[in-house]
């Protein structure tokens, strides 16, 4: 079996991608009122994710405890300065399926969390383990609204960015790097975990003719996700001003028996610090 990577570069082939172009034609020619990937979708993005969690409500992620085999040594206190409790700011919480395992494994820290839709929020709020002395969940978009407005500048110790900067257009990355740096400790750091360059899903989408913009696509539902490579990511925050303190990629098959399908799942990890620093030799050596 080829894989994903091989894949996508296979599509990439200009003999291929004319023969891709003549069945597209085909296909609008045949269907007339079919809607063609483009920049409607980013752009109504409000829209189309809070219809997703109308939808699938809290059911459609399952809640990441691998967070605390991954970076636990950050959210316990024993890397940092910081005293007393830990200030995390998590980016795009959805209905809370980061927070909630975070704040069972670590109750002493405290989360602001936000997310564009309010349902999302609606839904967090709702949550059993939902307790507003350890939570304050607020509605925000970052592409446009200041976290300086919301949050006290230099203010938080952690900013977790979990599968949330792939769900918006590669150009208005840098301005949420940008907003999250401004609430960010000199000696904090960003989390984040999103989908990597020749992922399963994105050779489907690449099939699918999804594309919007490079390794930018939009799904069946209307939300968008972008794929990232190792260079992209670490000059993505280097251009916001953040050094790149650690970064991996992680890829692991999945088999689906009930389809015959075996997945070859790729993620990227990521830590960003505004102050340029190395890991500690106790989180190499667990790595």
């Amino acid at each position: 079996m080829s894989s994903p990577l091989a894949l996508l570069q296979t599509l990439q082939r200009p003999s291929l991608l004319r023969s891709t172009v003549a069945v597209r034609r085909r296909h609008h020619r045949s269907h007339p009122t079919a809607v063609r990937p483009s920049l409607h979708f980013p752009n109504n993005a409000l829209k189309y994710w809070d219809n997703f969690y109308r939808r699938h409500q809290d059911k459609f992620f399952k809640d990441r405890h691998y967070l605390e085999k991954d970076w636990g040594q950050y959210f316990s206190g024993d890397i940092g300065s910081s005293n007393g409790k830990k200030i995390v700011l998590e980016v795009g919480c959805g209905a809370g399926n980061t927070i909630f395992p975070l704040l069972a494994s670590f109750p002493e820290l405290y989360i602001h969390a936000c997310d564009l839709s309010p349902h999302a929020i609606k839904l967090l709020k709702s949550h059993a383990d939902h307790k507003e002395t350890q939570v304050n969940a607020f509605v925000c978009d970052v592409t446009e609204e200041d976290l300086c407005d919301r949050l006290a500048p230099s203010s938080v110790d952690i900013v977790t960015l979990i599968f949330m900067l792939s769900a918006v257009l590669p150009s208005e990355m840098p301005k949420i790097l940008q907003n999250i740096r401004g609430v960010l400790k000199p000696d904090g750091c960003v989390l984040f975990r999103d989908y990597a360059f020749g992922d399963f899903a994105q050779v489907k989408l690449k099939e699918k003719d999804r594309m919007i913009t490079e390794n930018f696509y939009v799904r069946g539902d209307g939300t968008c996700s972008f794929y990232f490579t190792e260079d992209f990511l670490s000059n993505l925050f280097l251009g916001a001003g953040f050094f790149t303190a650690d970064m991996s990629i992680y890829q692991k098959q999945i088999e689906n028996r009930l389809k015959n399908v075996t997945m070859d799942r790729c993620w990227i990890r990521g830590i960003f610090t505004k102050q340029d620093c190395r890991l500690p030799d106790s989180v190499l050596a667990s790595k």
